[in-house]
């Protein structure tokens, strides 16, 4: 990246984040998120503006990751939507797939449709995979114009079209989203520019989310672009799911596209900051953990390629458009604890979010949260400021640990507190073995990398339970997913269905295809880039029902299609088939490179706990009582940028950073890198190599070994 000065910022649940890199370096913030996020924005870039010396004005690009699509699916509150679809499918979107969510529970309830039945609309047409066998009439579509003008549908803010097969030929679609778009002041989504793609229930699930959320992010983002120009700042480019940025104009248009904005940026800041550290260990690839204030996401990535899907669900509702792999669970740091009927201790899915947030915020928060368990078993200290923000209150953690326990019938706040962070561990033990296990791989492969601001403190426990021996947390990971907006590539995707036995498909409708979903990315990505196009196809054994995507060559080559098929199939399940293969979706990525800014590191201080203000507190300088499971221990507790290259710190201790705390348990121990990324190793004391100035639990040196591991 070259000389300038670029800014990131994520909005997460609980914090915003915030990442400013110029040439001497970066410059990180984290100040609360606000109902309105872009009034958070722009706090936490003059926030680090402020800290690095430099007036807005001098940002020449700003990069953000948003909540506000997905926040609208989960709390249901986007714009009133009206779906038009084709005679006889009105109740596609109820229907779904006929599945049972959960099969053995017999009370489970359906997820409501984001648009109910009053407002869903038909009209006479009909598509096949040939083309259009019946034209829709302009008369018809006139009339439901002045149903959806009238006085009873006055309320409709959004309208989605999606008919039956429109992804193969999408006349008729397109004369009605016309004709819409003309007569009425609202945005409209068809289903053939939002998901060009078979398989009605999903496509028209994606279009109608789309619709559902666009009118909020259009409206956010024009409050943050005002905001901006205010401020002296550029126009904001927006993290996408699939793990690139775009303009302001593409996700307008797309704008589900953005609702796994901020994870998918922490999996590309966690992929490219530890993936050397990983590979150095002989390991498989790397596991994302990113702990915020509301949830916990999880993702994979091996041979440096970040897992992709195209069917993923965010509240119960299919959105198939190309988007970084992850998972999610309602564990993050202000996540509530709580008693069931059962009398059994349980944590989440609702957070105290960041207002009134935990109890130990002192805002008024009495409900007990993961953070606040971290309080009361020493993990977070008194002197604490999460973010440089927010000052803890431990008698109001205690209070509301000890409220649990008389709930739960256990006998202290502490006992409380460890269960709490027990039960938290558990689920976020599950969703990585979700992502693994469940997916044929072994955990113990694959290194742990950490981030988010409660991500570090629960790490090394999570890795014990799976049996993971290295976790990595880099020397940004407190704001890691703003870290990675700045390292993000622009990218665009385009798919289109085209079923045909492969090995019978004509070369030359297939370079045309790719031809035209080239074509159509380019159109937003700026004059006089050189990018990068990535083609691929989705395929799948005759008869199967889901498919894997591998990469095609340009020009296509269909034997090495095949090969690369076979292969991914017995990658995913073991095994491979002598049965014909079908093709069915095509798809180009646009992407245009963009370097990743440099991070240095020099710790500050003598390397006992003088953090980068060099305060000289108690807590810096010596250690301080923590439990780990439920045993008293005394805890060496240190500033973490103080903490000097090749210093090797034994567990347990603390390390506190001002977006996070890094907790090194009984038998862990963390060695420093020269680029400030902290490598935690089960068991071991030295990373190969490495000359360690070795701290015991008061924070002071003990001497110097030759490094060897043992």
């Amino acid at each position: 990246m070259d000389a300038t000065t670029h800014v990131g910022v994520d909005v997460g649940g609980t914090f915003t984040d915030v990442v400013l890199a110029t040439e001497d370096g970066l410059t990180t913030a984290k100040v609360p998120s606000t109902a309105d996020q872009s009034e958070g924005v722009l706090e936490g870039i003059e926030k680090a503006c402020e800290k690095a010396a430099l007036p807005p004005e001098s940002v020449e690009t700003f990069t953000h990751a948003m909540t506000v699509s997905v926040n609208a699916l989960l709390e249901g509150d986007g714009a009133t939507t009206a779906l038009i679809t084709t005679e006889g499918f009105r109740d596609v979107l109820e229907i779904g797939r006929q599945d049972r969510p959960s099969l053995y529970d017999l009370s489970v309830e359906r997820v409501d449709p984001l648009v109910p039945r009053r407002r869903r609309f038909e009209l006479e047409e009909r598509a096949t995979t040939e083309g259009i066998v019946d034209s829709v009439a302009l008369e018809d579509v006139d009339d439901l114009v002045d149903r959806l003008a009238g006085a009873a549908e006055s309320e409709v803010e959004s309208v989605a079209v999606s008919f039956l097969h429109a992804y193969a030929d999408p006349a008729n679609e397109a004369v009605v989203a016309d004709r819409l778009q003309e007569r009425l002041e609202v945005p409209v989504s068809a289903s053939h520019e939002v998901l060009p793609a078979f398989r009605e229930y999903e496509r028209t699930s994606t279009t109608v989310a789309n619709a559902y959320v666009r009118p909020a992010i259009d409206a956010y983002l024009g409050r943050l672009v005002e905001r901006a120009r205010d401020a002296g700042l550029p126009e904001p480019r927006v993290m996408q799911s699939n793990g690139g940025i775009a303009d302001l104009d593409a996700v307008r248009e797309r704008a589900v596209t953005t609702v796994l904005s901020g994870p998918a940026a922490g999996v590309v800041g966690a992929a490219a900051t530890a993936e050397a550290a990983v590979a150095d260990a002989g390991l498989e690839g790397l596991v994302t953990f990113d702990m915020g204030g509301t949830s916990s996401d999880v993702s994979l990535v091996r041979d440096g390629e970040v897992s992709r899907t195209t069917s993923a669900e965010i509240a119960g509702h299919p959105i198939a458009t190309p988007m970084v792999d992850v998972t999610t669970v309602g564990s993050g740091g202000g996540s509530i604890a709580w008693i069931d009927a059962g009398g059994a201790l349980r944590v989440g899915p609702k957070s105290a979010g960041a207002d009134p947030g935990p109890a130990c915020y002192g805002r008024g928060g009495t409900d007990p949260t993961v953070t606040d368990a971290a309080v009361v078993l020493g993990y977070l200290g008194q002197d604490a400021t999460l973010g440089g923000e927010v000052t803890l209150d431990v008698d109001a953690a205690q209070n509301a640990l000890e409220e649990l326990a008389k709930k739960a019938g256990l006998e202290s706040a502490r006992e409380a507190a460890a269960g709490v962070y027990r039960v938290a561990n558990a689920t976020m033990t599950r969703a990585i073995r979700s992502v693994t296990v469940e997916r044929g791989h072994d955990p113990r492969e694959f290194g742990l990398v950490a981030f988010g601001g409660a991500g570090p403190m629960h790490a090394a426990a999570v890795a014990d339970r799976l049996g993971m021996d290295r976790v990595v947390i880099p020397l940004a990971g407190g704001v890691l997913s703003a870290y990675g907006l700045l390292d993000a590539d622009e990218k665009h995707d385009r798919v289109r269905t085209h079923r045909t036995p492969l090995e019978t498909a004509e070369r030359d409708v297939l370079e045309g295809i790719y031809a035209e979903l080239t074509a159509d990315a380019l159109t937003n990505v700026e004059s006089g880039s050189d990018p990068v196009v990535e083609r691929r196809a989705d395929l799948r054994y005759a008869g199967q029902s889901f498919e894997l995507e591998v990469r095609v060559d340009d020009p296509v080559d269909i034997a090495t299609v095949r090969e690369r098929f076979d292969a991914a199939h017995e990658r995913a399940y073991g095994y491979r088939m002598d049965e014909p293969i079908e093709l069915v979706t095509l798809g180009v990525t646009v992407r245009e490179p963009r370097e990743a800014p440099s991070i240095r590191y020099e710790a500050r201080g003598d390397g006992r706990g003088k953090g980068r203000d060099e305060r000289d507190d108690e807590d810096a300088l010596g250690s301080r009582t923590v439990f780990f499971d439920g045993e008293r221990r005394g805890a060496a507790v240190l500033a973490r940028d103080a903490v000097a290259p090749g210093t090797t710190v034994e567990g347990p201790a603390i390390l506190k950073d001002e977006e996070s705390t890094t907790v090194v348990p009984p038998g862990w121990s963390g060695s420093m890198g020269d680029d400030g990324e902290l490598v935690l190793e089960r068991g071991r004391t030295n990373a190969p190599g490495q000359k360690s100035r070795r701290m015991n639990e008061r924070g002071q040196k003990t001497g110097t070994n030759g490094g060897e591991r043992p």
